[in-house]
């Protein structure tokens, strides 16, 4: 089975990494991650006219019709700039589209999000956890007048950006997915603290929120936790590019820092750390791209794969941001060094859709059912 990129891949790469590189270099994502949206909406139009927003939605919906793999060369590239937006968010939620909705809902968002009209974002998780169906615990209330939700969801990407949520939630032990207008009166948003501001996280809260007129979706735990997978695999895409540029600007930075009359690049502590930074990404990399296939075109691997991706991109990712700052040495944890903005997204990738740990459990767990264990 050949992995290797096509030449319509790799001239894919090359348009997003002159467009970021013309338009949202590291000065500039310093001055977006810090404005009040978070995102550059000019930035966000360019992305739709260049087809970025509508990759994998179908061409009869306004798309391009492409697959997961070719969506893993555009996340590489982001996370390689540091990327300020809600591209995964909405990544994420066409995807819930495109797998659980119905024909009406697609046709009459798809085209917008294609568009750059729409942006969206997941609401799924209830609790500080691992993206497991146990921590979703929102219960609808059913009353002659219709039904209700009261209570919060925390830990939603773009929550402050997107037009439109799929929120998660229990009816008589079945779950459900809700779409919601983030316009709704009713609906609360608020934005959460976070270490990485060019990822923005917050809070939608309901306070006996009437869904009955929203468009109400019955879902398996299968269907939840295959759009927990597929969220891993994105950000594990974006750990590949990040970590890529860590190993760029530290291997700059080790050939240009002379001490002792040398350049610190010379020394073997310095050279072999170097060298198992690009080790380690290149390990998690083939699992990415295994994973990233296996969305579309081996879906009863896609568990596994997912999960072997994140665990072992959010261990490696962790480390190289670590020591690439401290190969920076003191000046690697100001403000002023671009490396410490890739050790804040080394630590919002390694909790975003499970940490290490959870990911190697759930590896555990299925060995042990498949073995009848």
């Amino acid at each position: 089975m050949n992995f290797g990129f096509t030449p319509e891949q790799e001239l894919l790469r090359d348009q997003v990494r002159r467009f970021l590189d013309d338009n949202c270099a590291l000065p500039e994502v310093r001055r977006i991650m810090k404005s009040a949206q978070g995102y550059e909406q000019g930035h966000w139009q360019q992305m739709a006219e260049l087809g970025w927003l509508g990759l994998i939605i179908n061409e009869s919906d306004g798309g391009v019709g492409l697959n997961w793999v070719d969506l893993v060369v555009v996340l590489e590239e982001m996370g390689r700039s540091l990327y300020p937006g809600p591209y995964l968010s909405t990544l994420c939620f066409t995807a819930a589209l495109i797998d659980i909705t119905d024909s009406h809902t697609q046709k009459t968002l798809l085209p917008g999000i294609a568009e750059g009209k729409i942006k969206g974002s997941l609401a799924l998780l209830d609790r500080p956890g691992d993206p497991h169906v146990d921590n979703i615990s929102l219960e609808a209330i059913t009353t002659g007048e219709g039904v209700f939700l009261s209570g919060s969801k925390p830990f939603v990407h773009d929550c402050g950006s997107a037009d439109y949520f799929l929120v998660a939630y229990r009816q008589a032990q079945d779950f459900y997915l809700a779409l919601l207008d983030a316009n709704d009166p009713s609906l609360e948003r608020s934005h959460s603290a976070t270490m990485d501001f060019t990822k923005r996280t917050g809070k939608l809260t309901f306070d006996n929120l009437d869904i009955s007129n929203a468009p109400r979706f019955k879902v398996s735990e299968h269907q939840i936790n295959r759009l927990f997978d597929i969220g891993a695999v994105g950000v594990a895409a974006e750990m590949i590019g990040a970590a890529e540029a860590v190993l760029a600007i530290t291997t700059t930075y080790a050939q240009d820092r002379i001490q002792f009359g040398h350049a610190i690049g010379k020394y073997q502590g310095v050279k072999h750390r170097l060298a198992e930074m690009y080790v380690d990404i290149e390990s998690f990399k083939s699992l990415v791209y295994y994973a990233a296939w296996t969305i579309t075109d081996s879906a009863e691997e896609l568990s596994r794969s997912a999960s072997l991706a994140k665990a072992f991109a959010s261990d490696a990712f962790a480390a190289i941001g670590i020591d690439a700052v401290q190969l920076h040495g003191a000046i690697g944890f100001t403000q002023e060094y671009d490396i410490q903005l890739y050790l804040k997204r080394s630590k919002w990738s390694r909790a975003s859709f499970g940490n290490a740990d959870f990911h190697y459990e759930k590896i555990i767990e299925q060995k042990q059912n498949s073995q009848g264990i």
